[in-house]
This record gives C-alpha cells, structure tokens and sequence, in this order.
C-alpha cells in the first residue's frame, strides 16, 4: 500500500512535460447543457508553469490553485476557481486536441461536464 501512495505522489508532484504545457493557452469552453442548445461559450486561459503548476482563468474568474499532470497516456489539469457563491472545482484531459472536462459548483451543488476548443 505505501509504494502505491509513493507513485501516485510520484504522479502528482511530476514536473510538467511538452504535453502538459502544450494546453498552455486560451481555450473556448463550451458550457450547453446539451449539444442541441443554444451556443453558449466562455473563455479559459491556461498557463502550466515548468512545476506542474496551472495558473489563469476560467469563466472569467482567476483560477485560485491547479496542477497539471502527463501520466497513463493523458494530459490533464485541475484547478480551483470561485465566483463568491463557493468554490468551482474543475478537471480536463485532453482527447484528440479538445479539452473535455466537468466543473463541480461546491456552493451551488451540481456537476456540469463540458468541452473546450482552441
């Protein structure tokens, strides 16, 4: 059990690699509760520091905390964001060059799944 608690740390603690920080950048997110909606769009800037680290903003709001991880042939991030009312926790990996992720709203109690595109 503590070599597996060693690996995931090992995972998480990773230094972002040219993967990972190729989701550095700015990102339409497309938030329809479903796909035969309406358009509704908002923006997401990613920035991945060299130590995993994710920094920038989702839906206008400054992401608080993140971290970004390259592990089981997947890039992916999570991070933290709030709008007052509570926290937003968001996770994304990138499939096929989109984003494809879900937000869970701490404070307004749903989970939303949701895609991104350059």
């Amino acid at each position: 059990m503590r070599g597996l608690l060693l690996l995931a740390l090992a995972i998480v603690t990773a230094p972002a690699n040219a993967a990972v920080a190729d989701m550095a950048g700015n990102w339409t997110v497309d938030l329809r509760p479903s796909l035969a909606d309406t358009p509704y769009t908002q923006p997401m800037v990613l920035k991945i520091g060299a130590d995993g680290t994710v920094t920038g903003s989702f839906y206008n709001s400054d992401i608080l905390a993140g971290r970004s991880v390259s592990a089981r042939n997947r890039d992916c991030v999570a991070f933290r964001t709030t709008d007052g009312s509570g926290f937003y926790h968001s996770a994304a990996c990138l499939e096929g060059g989109k984003m494809v992720g879900t937000t869970w709203a701490e404070g307004r109690n749903f989970l939303f799944p949701w895609t991104a595109e350059r």
